[in-house]
């Protein structure tokens, strides 16, 4: 089969080589397997097969991190041969093999490429802002990068929830975006008074939620509300921040972190509770993933790495693993 195999670490995604000779892992029990029809990238699949992510896969291994596709072959009664779904493991193959518990079956009315820009985005999002964050409706929700996977799946999320969000980003055109998917008001984040703005936004109240995938958290406590919740998503900056203490202390804030991977090990009952009510937001449609309208193919994912790279794209980026993957719903 066509796939990615990383046999060492490498330095930039142009070192990509798509191999053909790559034999699909037989599913052990409790695994299934299948064709993948579509992989969504993240900017992590990047510093992984740099060896830069916290997450570290033992050599060789299959880059990419979540797909949707079609069973194969199954060891469970859950699911069987010919079942659409979609999921997170390593992705970048025409065939993979997952735990059962890592996939979900896609719902009705969604295609194959929206299954592949849904698994890491909208539950990592929900968890941060109902089950870490608290969010509340009526309550001024600050999410910050919102043109990106993430971002964008927040700021659906927090409006669906009754919040009024403010959505940051880089540019006319991701805020554009954000926007369209339900931002109340925007801002762009490379203004030097952006905190100054979204205090003016919120009559001096500040942001009682502030959702950061960026590494934005010492200046975001300059516009935080009394008893607001900082939710650490991630650090796209780059960088791991040093934070003035004191500023925590004064506002009776608190800054909270969120691996929802983790749920796995500590909590799994949470795990499906989340699907549970992101299924019923999909199906009331105030929430649906956005995927960035140039599809990529299983040759050129150097090429999408690094528009994601780039800063460039919106949404989800995906890549179109199967030849025959199309945008029909299912």
């Amino acid at each position: 089969m066509k796939g990615y195999l990383i046999t060492k670490l490498l330095k930039e995604p142009d070192e990509l080589v798509l191999r053909t000779d790559l034999i699909p892992k037989e599913p052990e029990q409790g695994e299934v397997q299948i064709r993948v029809m579509a992989a969504g990238l993240n900017f992590f699949d990047i510093l992984q097969i740099q060896g830069k992510y916290q997450w570290k896969p033992t050599l060789p291994f299959i880059p990419g991190s979540e797909f949707s596709g079609i069973v194969t072959r199954s060891t469970v009664p859950e699911y069987k041969p010919g079942d659409p779904v979609f999921g997170s493991n390593h992705s970048l193959a025409e065939i993979v093999t997952a735990k059962a518990r890592q996939i979900q079956p896609i719902p009705k009315n969604m295609s194959f490429e929206e299954a592949a820009a849904f698994q890491v985005t909208f539950p990592t999002s929900y968890a941060g802002l109902v089950i870490r964050g608290q969010l509340k409706p009526g309550e001024y929700c600050l999410v910050h990068a919102a043109g990106g996977g993430v971002g964008l799946a927040a700021v659906q999320i927090a409006k669906a929830l009754g919040a009024i969000v403010i959505a940051t980003a880089s540019s006319a055109e991701k805020l554009a975006v954000a926007k369209t998917n339900g931002a109340d008001y925007t801002i762009n984040y490379l203004d030097k008074d952006w905190t100054d703005q979204v205090r003016k936004l919120t009559q001096g109240h500040g942001a009682d939620v502030i959702y950061d995938p960026v590494g934005l958290v010492e200046e975001s406590t300059r516009c935080i509300a009394w008893n607001g919740r900082i939710i650490v998503i991630g650090f796209a900056k780059g960088t791991f921040e040093k934070l003035p203490t004191n500023r925590i202390l004064l506002k009776n804030i608190s800054i909270i972190g969120l691996h929802f991977g983790a749920y796995v090990q500590f909590e799994p009952e949470t795990i499906q509770k989340t699907w549970n009510e992101l299924y019923k937001l999909f199906e009331q449609k105030k929430i649906k993933p956005i995927v960035y309208p140039k599809i990529y193919k299983l040759e050129t994912v150097n090429q999408g790495m690094n528009a994601l790279a780039s800063r460039k794209t919106y949404g989800k980026v995906i890549v179109a693993v199967n030849s025959d993957s199309n945008s029909s719903k299912l």
